[in-house]
Formats: C-alpha cells, structure tokens, sequence
C-alpha cells in the first residue's frame, strides 16, 4: 500500500509561485500515475494536472495550462507540481493520489486512490 504526503503550500500573493510535493512511502510511485486535486471552500474536488508513471504524458485542467507544471522524480519518488503565476481562484486545499499505472492521463477521479491528508494554498489579491 502506498502513503502519500504533500507539503509545500503556503500563502502568496497574486502572481506569486509555489512548488508542491507528493512524496511517497510504501511503495514505488514508478508503479503509478498520479493526480494532483484541489478543493476549495464549498466546492467539490477539481482535477487540477496528471502525470504517467514514466513522465512522459501529462494532462492539465483548462485553467492551469501554462501556468501549472507537473514532474516526477521516481528515484526520490516524489511529484511536484510546479505552480506559478498564481491567482486567488486557485486558493484551495491541494491533494495527491495514485491510479495504476497502465491507464490513461486523462481517466475520472474515480480511478485514483491513496490519498493524501492536502496542503492548503493561499492565494491574496
């Protein structure tokens, strides 16, 4: 079973970038693709970016593109997402989770599993 942690939330203000991290224990995250969500105050989870088990495919929710950047490093299976040119609406709490390996970038949040306790995003206008 894999456990996954995020960490490297923070407040910023609009503009402003931030790195997160999905680190894993357990398991090889190599076994895995892997999902960044987020959720807001009063709203549901939103698929923000997902990436294969090798990097070599990515997917992005609409809003993210060319701001948000997804990349892993298997040796220290880890994920980061890489999120710059912040703006308030991405304020929300941002999680990790897993899906096997063998499908598709693009699948529904309900293939995804393991996930983590989130770290909180704070955006400032």
């Amino acid at each position: 079973q894999v456990q996954l942690v995020e960490s490297g939330g923070g407040s910023v203000q609009t503009g402003g970038s931030l790195r997160l991290s999905c680190a894993a224990s357990g398991r090889s995250l190599s076994n895995y693709g892997l999902g960044w969500f987020r959720q807001a105050p009063g709203k549901e989870r939103e698929f923000v970016a997902a990436i294969s088990w090798n990097g070599g495919s990515t997917y992005y929710v609409d809003s993210v593109k060319g701001r948000f950047t997804i990349s892993r490093d298997n040796a220290k299976n880890t994920v980061y997402l890489q999120m710059n040119s912040l703006k308030p609406e991405d304020t929300a709490v941002y999680s990790c989770a897993v899906r096997p390996a063998g499908l598709r970038v693009e699948v529904p949040v309900t293939w995804y599993s393991a996930w983590g306790q989130g770290t909180q995003v704070t955006v400032s206008s």
